[in-house]
């Protein structure tokens, strides 16, 4: 995988979990303007997402397994949730999932 394709795909994660967590802040607090920035937020993450020019299966199955672990760790360093040894254990299956993707396009 490219470096290119490296920066592609943790922006987009950054932006997709930042729109969800903007949304999921302003569904609780009641703040309508918080969730059209996390809507437009996931706007901007599925145009980034798609500059890596890979047909969709790929591109999106290697995308997941970069999301989860971006995702996993905002809930765990952001959010200061706790992370059980079940989440840790799934987290590994979807990016060796991902690797599988990646590698068997090859």
């Amino acid at each position: 995988m490219t470096l290119f394709a490296w920066i592609v795909f943790f922006a987009a994660a950054i932006l997709e979990v930042g729109g969800d967590a903007v949304i999921r802040r302003g569904l609780r607090g009641g703040i309508v303007w918080f969730i059209v920035l996390g809507f437009v937020t996931l706007g901007c993450y599925g145009v980034v997402v798609n500059t890596v020019k890979w047909d969709f299966s790929r591109l999106l199955g290697v995308y997941v397994a970069v999301f989860a672990v971006v995702s996993v760790l905002t809930g765990r360093l952001v959010f200061k949730e706790a992370v059980p040894p079940s989440t840790w254990i799934g987290l590994a299956i979807i990016v060796v999932g991902g690797a599988v993707i990646q590698v068997g396009h090859g």
